[in-house]
């Protein structure tokens, strides 16, 4: 039987194998071992990570900044747009312009929490505005943003007399011309108000597509306090125009003053509640040229006017006007169609006794309007705008009601069918 003997050599081959074996384990344990170790780093990672995102957003302002109208808007309102509000935090920066970077002036309330511009924004124009805020802790806050005001083609005002602020007789009317046809007459009108603070019913009556009056049944009560609210901005009056108004008007009623015109006696009857103050002789239109009767308003008032017969048809041959002054005294309009009752420094003998004019109301007078003792001086300087001129006893016919200021020559109930609402 052959024995084999193991060298020392064969020995050290087979422990340096099983070194290698034993290596391998080793090692496959080890990459093991790394790749539990590599897990956990992960989910270090992730952890970390969302320690991260965590004190991030602890680092981003809490304010929350909101600007009218939306970034990009067109056709924004004048009166609205450009306003800023922010809630948990503060505004500290608002800076609005217009195009070519000029400033438009605002104010920041006195809680910091809102800002609007100080006066109404241009139409037709681009705006840019930039805002700040910080919250509690301080942190800061921005937005940017920019809108195009309507145009002037794409919106609707509407002229409206009596003034803001002003005192005005006791037949002046709310009288609104817009500057475009309303198809819509309804909307428009319920976006407009007009009350008494008498209580005195009030009623608007369209007269055409861009002409909106309103009055109550009687004339105003003197004292009174008279307001005009038109909410108007936003308003479509017609398809793709809409208003731009958003404002409230007062105006005081004065004593109740009445002057009637007897074109027949040839006198005028100034009355004051009621009371009759003076009696003045008169001179009325022609007999080829009567003045119209009915109950007519004072719209305006000159102290010197320039009359040319040719503005109102009246001409010569050679179609130069009949008649050219240049200084009539003491002018104030009683229709659109150019009645006017005025001081008359030309006419000699005619006060009471003779009716000579083209239709106008006539009172003794002095050229340059600087005497005070004149009967034309003395109606002029006692007389508002909205004081009431009934003229009776003329050979015309009356007046139409949209012939000035002068709706009060249509009976109450037609007057209420000419309202939309």
């Amino acid at each position: 039987m052959e024995k084999r003997v193991m060298t020392v050599s064969k020995r050290r081959r087979g422990l340096m194998a099983a070194s290698a074996v034993l290596s391998g384990v080793l090692v496959l344990s080890a990459c093991s071992d790394d790749g539990d170790k590599g897990g956990e780093s992960q989910s270090g990672s992730k952890k970390s990570q969302a320690q991260v995102d965590e004190a991030a957003a602890q680092k981003v302002s809490k304010a929350r900044i909101a600007i009218e109208p939306k970034n990009g808007a067109t056709d924004a309102s004048i009166n609205n747009a450009g306003k800023v509000t922010v809630s948990e935090g503060k505004l500290t920066e608002v800076e609005l312009t217009a195009a070519g970077g000029v400033a438009v002036k605002g104010t920041l309330a006195a809680d910091g929490k809102s800002w609007k511009p100080d006066a109404q924004l241009e139409r037709s124009t681009k705006y840019k505005i930039s805002v700040t805020a910080k919250d509690g802790a301080g942190l800061t806050a921005h937005e940017n943003s920019s809108f195009t005001t309507v145009s002037p083609d794409n919106s609707f005002i509407g002229n409206f007399t009596p003034e803001d602020g002003s005192t005005v007789g006791v037949g002046m009317p709310v009288s609104i011309n817009f500057n475009k046809p309303i198809a819509d007459r309804k909307t428009v009108q319920s976006g407009i108000t007009v009350s008494s603070s008498t209580g005195q019913e009030v009623v608007g009556h369209w007269f055409n597509d861009q002409r909106l009056d309103f009055r109550p049944d009687d004339y105003w009560q003197e004292g009174s306090t008279v307001t005009l609210k038109l909410a108007l901005d936003g308003v479509e009056g017609a398809p793709g125009m809409t208003g731009v108004q958003q404002k409230t008007v007062t105006f005081k009623i004065g004593r109740n003053q009445v002057s009637t015109v007897d074109a027949a006696a040839k006198t005028m009857k100034v009355t004051q509640d009621g009371k009759t103050v003076k009696t003045i002789p008169i001179s009325a239109g022609a007999p080829a040229t009567p003045t119209y009767n009915g109950e007519m308003v004072i719209s305006e008032k000159f102290k010197e006017t320039r009359m040319n017969g040719a503005t109102v048809g009246f001409t010569d041959s050679d179609g130069k006007g009949e008649y050219d002054i240049k200084d009539v005294p003491h002018a104030m309009r009683l229709s659109t169609s150019g009645t006017f009752i005025h001081g008359n420094y030309w006419g000699r003998g005619i006060f009471g006794t003779a009716n000579t004019s083209h239709g106008c109301i006539g009172l003794a007078d002095a050229q340059g309007a600087n005497d005070p003792n004149q009967n034309g001086a003395w109606f002029f300087n006692n007389s508002l705008i909205g004081d009431v001129v009934i003229v009776k006893n003329s050979k015309d016919k009356t007046i139409a009601p949209d012939n000035g200021l002068n709706g009060w020559n249509m009976d109450w109930a037609k007057w209420k069918a000419g309202s939309a609402v």
